[in-house]
């Protein structure tokens, strides 16, 4: 499979036939990859190879330069040839076998990350692991060919020694899967963990901790409810509920002036390489900016402030401008690299913005996004950012605030063309359900705070074709698709994830197709993942394809736990139903990471957004009307732009009573002669309806 054509250049290999765009890109290296599947595994038994898996992701930097150094070498793949078997995955469509192999690399090197290097035994159990690893030595870490020709020697020379390796780290991986963290949740985790945040928080630049920094969306949302929890009860200007609004507008402002965020075109990028939100790895995944849509939603309705939804805005309109696929739904992730560079799509020098701008407005251009000749990145260019308040800037150019983000909005339209001129960095067009159903409820939220109907359409275009084309024959899900192909089983995250974002889209247009399909995937939740010993869910469902273990997920990473937006999940679906059984699901996963919790609460950001829902007596709202009536418009505007996220919301249409079987709130509470009307209930007990949007919206806050 590694032969060349008669053009000299190498033939495809087995990873040609595979919808991932990161496997595609791996598709014409002289490594004889396999993807991983029963093809691979039988050769590694029949012919006792041991298996070299590389796990990566098509927007990795690190990734593509382990394959420029090393997996389109040609003596490195003679060596990778000739000694294992080699498989490629793809992280994002596998996270299933990702977070097993991450789990051992992490217990080996105390740290992890993509490209992931790991050398398994035929029966899939890892001996070694690592990262990047260079062609030569350099970096302080062994050289590739070293590691491949070290370890192949010692699995054919000291076969005991690599078994019992392999034998202990998956025991280990599979005892922390099976580790009982059940017990009692203290009642001040939210506080404990916003203490942990405050004190690490960077009061200079934003976020938390030193360099790297991710964004931690999360975080900042607990921190907003601990904030709102201190309404009304009294504390001091300097008190902690203050301090935690301070913390989470701060780290958000920051975020949205550096070059994290995408100054032109909306959309953050991955992480910051510094301390001050400067220069990004410049890969933008979807998940992040659904995640963070959320967060700058919520603060623009705690503060009020414009910037906050501005953001919020230009990140949904960067995904519906550069994401979409052809189905309605959204690609996965933007590649860090155009034309063989990390970032060189994003940067500029102050002689491109004068070529573009001329030489004053290229000059205030320069001064307003920090663009300088030495530059702040490579080769004298800069990563847009804006370190200086934007009055500061004004007074050094002898303009007004007004007068100067006029200019610059301006600008941003100009440098915006000419950026869309260069070569683009690649898409990773493949759908993922998950992070999808991210992006969904950002977009349903959106709708709902902004008033954007476009945003309500492209979330239902996206739901319905999530719905309707990963199916399986039995009804649950598939995982991925790509050019009309969807496979691979859906994991936890996937069914967690979506189930939120129908939620979401039934609050946002209240058609009951969202609530019924919710439900049944719910139930499939229910029936295929839980741990019916230890509680909690395992990351694959029953009749998944057969790993080495079922591993759980209890706490966020990157992504939010999937157990956590279930739990969240389970208690909105038991508000809407009335149903207990809901709650005592919901109880029961809270239950079963106790143990754990208490002793990290920062690390559980959304079961902490889970824990505030419940205990802050969640409002049943319904509104009864017409939907397309004024007045009931007004009093969703007011409920919508009131931070009360403690609530579950329905709709009262003329043909409630006949949906009342489904949905009890709706039970008496058909329109009538009153006009629109809010109810509002908690614990069992129901305000007198109001007509007013300022009476409902005190009545969520009180």
């Amino acid at each position: 499979m590694s032969e060349r054509d008669g053009n000299s250049e190498p033939r495809s290999n087995r990873l040609a036939g595979e919808t991932s765009p990161y496997l595609l890109q791996h598709a014409r290296n002289p490594v004889d990859w396999y993807p991983w599947g029963p093809e691979a595994l039988a050769r590694a038994r029949s012919e006792d190879k041991p298996i070299f898996l590389s796990i990566g992701y098509s927007a990795c930097h690190w990734c593509h330069v382990m394959e420029r150094e090393c997996f389109e070498e040609a003596s490195i793949a003679a060596l990778m040839n000739a000694l294992y078997v080699n498989i490629k995955v793809d992280r994002e469509e596998r996270p299933d076998i990702d977070e097993i192999y991450m789990k051992a690399v992490v217990a080996m090197t105390g740290s992890g990350g993509w490209p992931m290097s790991v050398f398994l035994t035929p029966d899939l159990r890892p001996f070694f692991g690592a990262t990047y690893l260079p062609p030569v030595r350099k970096y302080d870490r062994p050289s590739f060919p070293d590691v491949l020709v070290g370890l192949a020697e010692a699995y054919a020379q000291d076969r005991a020694k690599v078994v019992d390796q392999a034998q202990q780290l998956t025991a280990f991986v599979s005892e922390e899967a099976r580790a009982d963290l059940r017990g009692a949740l203290l009642p001040d985790l939210l506080e404990r963990a916003g203490k942990s945040l405050l004190r690490s928080w960077d009061r200079t630049w934003g976020g938390f901790g030193g360099a790297p920094k991710f964004p931690h969306s999360g975080e900042l949302r607990a921190l907003l409810r601990l904030h709102a929890r201190g309404q009304g009860a009294g504390g001091s200007p300097e008190g902690e509920h203050d301090q935690a609004l301070a913390c989470a507008t701060h780290t958000l402002e920051r975020m949205a002036r550096g070059g994290l965020y995408d100054q032109l075109g909306g959309g953050f990028h991955r992480y910051s390489t510094d301390v001050e939100f400067r220069i990004p790895h410049f890969e933008k995944m979807l998940y992040d900016n659904a995640l963070l849509v959320v967060a700058y939603l919520e603060a623009h309705l705690v503060t009020r402030r414009e910037d906050f939804a501005r953001i919020a805005r230009e990140s949904c309109d960067w995904a519906l401008r550069e994401m979409r696929t052809p189905e309605g739904a959204f690609a996965s992730a933007q590649d860090a690299d155009s034309e063989g560079e990390e970032g060189r799509f994003f940067v500029w020098t102050p002689d491109e913005l004068e070529d573009l701008l001329g030489r004053e407005r290229g000059r205030r251009a320069a001064a307003y996004f920090d663009v300088t000749p030495q530059g702040n990145f490579e080769n004298g260019q800069s990563a847009l950012w804006r370190p200086r308040d934007v009055q500061t800037v004004a007074d050094e150019l002898g303009l007004s605030v007004d007068a100067l983000e006029r200019e610059m909005a301006e600008v941003k339209k100009v440098l915006l063309a000419a950026r869309e001129q260069r070569v683009h960095p690649m898409t990773d067009d493949k759908v993922l359900v998950s992070w999808n159903g991210l992006m969904i409820s950002a977009l349903a939220l959106a709708y709902q705070v902004l008033d954007e109907p476009r945003y309500l359409d492209a979330a239902r275009d996206a739901a319905r074709y999530l719905l309707d084309g990963l199916r399986t024959p039995d009804g649950g899900l598939f995982a991925t698709a790509r050019g009309g192909r969807a496979h691979h089983d859906a994991c936890l995250d996937d069914y967690a994830f979506l189930v939120q974002a129908l939620l979401d889209l039934y609050e946002s247009d209240f058609d009951l197709r969202w609530l019924r399909e919710a439900r049944v995937l719910g139930e499939r939740v229910q029936a295929r993942f839980r741990d019916t010993e230890l509680g909690g869910y395992f990351t694959t469902g029953e009749g998944h394809e057969a790993l080495i273990t079922r591993v759980k997920s209890v706490h966020d990473g990157a992504l939010p736990a999937g157990s956590a937006v279930q739990m969240l999940n389970l208690l909105r679906l038991g508000e809407l139903s009335g149903d207990s059984a809901h709650a005592q699901e919901a109880d029961e996963i809270a239950g079963s990471l106790a143990a754990l919790a208490n002793r990290q609460p920062r690390a559980f950001a959304h079961l902490l957004l889970a824990l505030d829902f419940a205990a802050r007596e969640p409002r049943q709202v319904v509104i009864s009307g017409a939907l397309d009536d004024a007045a009931a418009q007004a009093l969703l505007r007011a409920l919508r732009t009131t931070f009360r996220p403690q609530r579950v919301v329905a709709f009262a249409g003329s043909d409630a009573e006949s949906h009342a079987a489904e949905l009890p709130l709706l039970a008496g509470r058909a329109p009538d002669a009153r006009g629109a009307l809010a109810y509002v209930c908690r614990q069992q007990t129901c305000l007198m309806p109001t007509q007013s949007p300022a009476d409902l919206s005190r009545s969520l806050l009180t």
